[in-house]
């Protein structure tokens, strides 16, 4: 990052750092590995086409194919992304959109939205029995 506070160009001559996403360990020396990952959880903050994606960093070969072999035995819970897809429409509308253009923004069927919106609802239902009264507000 600059001196004045602005975000840094991104220039190539500067060394990235990256943690391993099993083990933690910093990596500085241009030596990770990438993997892209089914992710029902993973929402992109604008590009619907990255939804259900998860970019996974492994400090080793060996620590990227055990990470790459977890989320294999992840479910992936189709109601977990469309619950995700809903939550950035709405949020984007700052909590008020129209059934409409909900369809239209998000891409899914009436009945695809029903079924985010009570996966949605299960989870605080859930979060609620684990943590009692003083949990978060659902977010819509």
């Amino acid at each position: 990052m600059a001196d004045s506070n602005e975000p840094d160009d991104g220039a190539k001559d500067e060394a990235q750092t990256a943690l391993c996403d099993l083990c933690g360990t910093v990596i500085s020396d241009s030596t990770e590995w990438y993997a892209v990952v089914p992710d029902s959880s993973s929402i992109h903050a604008v590009d619907a086409k990255s939804d259900g994606k998860r970019v996974v960093v492994g400090c080793t070969k060996e620590h990227l194919a055990e990470l790459v072999e977890q989320y294999e035995h992840r479910p992936f819970v189709q109601s977990e992304l469309w619950a995700g897809k809903i939550a950035r429409a709405v949020e984007k509308h700052r909590g008020r959109i129209s059934k409409e253009v909900l369809v239209e923004e998000t891409g899914l069927t009436p009945e695809q939205i029903a079924e985010g919106v009570a996966w949605e609802n299960l989870d605080y239902l859930r979060w609620r029995q684990q943590f009692g009264d003083d949990g978060p507000e659902p977010t819509w």
